[in-house]
This record gives C-alpha cells, structure tokens and sequence, in this order.
C-alpha cells in the first residue's frame, strides 16, 4: 500500500512539474508578443507609402528621408547624443569613484550606502524629475540662471550614477582584494597600482555601467521633461510633442531608429560580458 502512495505521489510531481514548466512557456510566450507586437508593427509601418496606420499599401523609405530633412528633430537628435555622451561619462567617471569607495567601506556603512544608492533606481522616475526641478527652481531664483543643457545633463548624471555603482560593485567582489596591496608591494604606486591592476578587473563593469547609462539617458522621458529647457529639448521630448498634434509616419521612423540603437547598444553590452565570463572562466 505505501509503495503504491508512494508512486502515486512521485507521477503527481512529475506531472504537476511538467505542466508548471509548460504554463510557464505559454506565459512567457504571451509576454513576449505583447512586448514586442506593437514595436514589430510600428516599424512595418515606418516602411508604408501611405499615412494609413491601418492598411499597408506599400514599401518605401521616403518617411526615413523626411525625417533627416526634418530640422526640429535633427536639432533634438543632437541635444540628444549630446547629452546622453556628456552625461554617460560622467556618470561612468563619478560612479566609478564611488564605487571604489564603497567597496573600501566597513560592511555597515558599505551596506546602509548601497541601499542608499539602490533607492533612485526603484524611485518613481517622476518622483526624481520632480524633485530635481524643484532643486533647480531654488537655485534657479538665488543664482539667476535657467534651464537648460546644465540642468539636463546634471539630471541625466544624478540617475545614471546609481546604475554604474550597481554594475561595478559585482567586480569587486569577483576581484581579489589582494591583489592591489601586492601590487604596491611589488613596487607600484597606489596610482599605478589602481590602473594597472584593479581597473582591468572592474573595467567589464565600467563599460556595462557606460553603455546602460548611455542607453537610459537616450531614450529618458520623464526626468528630462521636468529639467530641459525651450532650447535644450530632447528627442522623447519632441516626439510626445509630435503625437500630441498628430502621428506622423515619422514618428514611426524615428522610433525605429531608436529602438534599433538601443537593440545595438544592449547586445554588445551582452557580447562583452559573456566574452568576460568565458575568460574568468579559462582562467
């Protein structure tokens, strides 16, 4: 009798299990399409001869030349790279820093700093836009100055800071804490000893922080919405400026542009780590 309940209960697992894993493929499956639907039909319909976004009439990619001829989204364009590259290196240099000195940090302080530090990324975005526009709005009114390329980039460097902390600090833990005091005792100054030791070991880290940093200040919205000014407008900026008179076929355009970018950017972030891994791994 119990070796029946005993079988009993091992199909019941084996079967229980194998339906979890097949709901849990059929979810994901679901999740993907709705994800990635929409983007797959906007960039279709980037491609349409007509303004139609229903019905597609034809291949073309007159709306993509358009919108190279377009002036008030080329100059958004460049305040966007601008802003985005100044500001991602930055962040990548202050976040490194930072970094280094939580990780020199007694465990207490370290850990009471990076839940600190984790609390603008779990932040509301428009709860960080809000708060930096009010900021600037009092200095604003002591130090007479206005909005504008300052107020964005130092918007972008305040969220993009915490990401570059959040991407080095597996590093060194992965690093043996070792190695820099050998270094000096072998000769190095503490210098030397940081460039030729400790940042190869964190510098996967580093270019993970640069390109996340790259790719969020890229495509930010909200913040930048509360922190530009008339003349510094981004391209998110000009595009929800754009749909609210009406969608344009280059809006769709720009769009997938965009994503494409960020597709790039995302994979080579990926190809990075994984050829790292493999190296740790060899060695």
């Amino acid at each position: 009798m119990m070796m029946k309940i005993r079988c009993l209960c091992k199909f019941i697992r084996k079967d229980v299990g194998f339906n979890l894993k097949k709901l849990s493929k059929v979810y994901m499956a679901l999740v993907l399409l709705f994800l990635y639907i929409p983007i797959f039909v906007l960039i279709v319909f980037s491609f349409n001869v007509t303004k139609s976004r229903s019905v597609f009439s034809g291949f073309t990619f007159d709306w993509y030349i358009k919108l190279f001829h377009n002036g008030l989204i080329m100059k958004s364009l460049l305040n966007t790279v601008i802003v985005a590259t100044v500001a991602s290196i930055a962040a990548t240099i202050l976040g490194t820093a930072a970094a280094i000195g939580i990780n020199n940090m007694k465990k207490l302080p370290r850990t009471i700093v990076m839940q600190g530090t984790n609390i603008p990324i779990i932040n509301p975005e428009i709860v960080t836009g809000v708060s930096l526009m009010l900021l600037f709005v009092f200095f604003a009114a002591r130090m007479n100055f206005e909005f504008g390329f300052v107020t964005l980039i130092i918007a972008h460097i305040t969220f993009d800071v915490p990401y570059v902390i959040l991407n080095i600090m597996p590093k060194f833990r992965q690093m043996n804490p070792h190695l820099y005091e050998a270094a000096q005792d072998l000769g190095c100054s503490p210098v030397s000893a940081f460039f030729k030791v400790v940042l190869p070991e964190i510098l996967p880290g580093v270019i993970s922080g640069f390109l996340m940093s790259f790719t969020f200040s890229l495509d930010d919205f909200v913040i930048s919405y509360f922190t530009s000014g008339a003349t510094s407008q981004t391209l998110p900026i000009t595009i929800y400026s754009m749909t609210r008179r009406k969608v344009s076929p280059e809006i769709n355009a720009l769009s997938t542009i965009i994503f494409v970018i960020v597709v790039i950017v995302l994979v080579v972030k990926n190809v990075i780590e994984r050829r790292n891994a493999v190296k740790r791994g060899v060695k």
